[in-house]
């Protein structure tokens, strides 16, 4: 497997990462988590995907 380093890619390849992370059907409906937004830094070269991963804190809500 290549490593996803910001430093051993290129942005196009970040991108490309991201999008294959993107399910095609609709099995993120009602998921308020947008993954280009994210994973922008990462995109962007400005923050790792571990540092991001780490850094999210997701909300959940329960139907009572």
């Amino acid at each position: 497997m290549k490593s996803t380093l910001i430093k051993d890619t290129t942005q196009s390849e970040r991108i490309e990462l991201i999008r294959s992370w993107i399910p095609e059907d609709e099995v993120m409906d009602g998921c308020d988590i947008d993954l280009w937004e994210m994973y922008d830094d990462y995109i962007k070269g400005k923050r790792e995907i571990a540092e991001i991963n780490a850094s999210f804190n997701p909300e959940y809500c329960m139907d009572e």
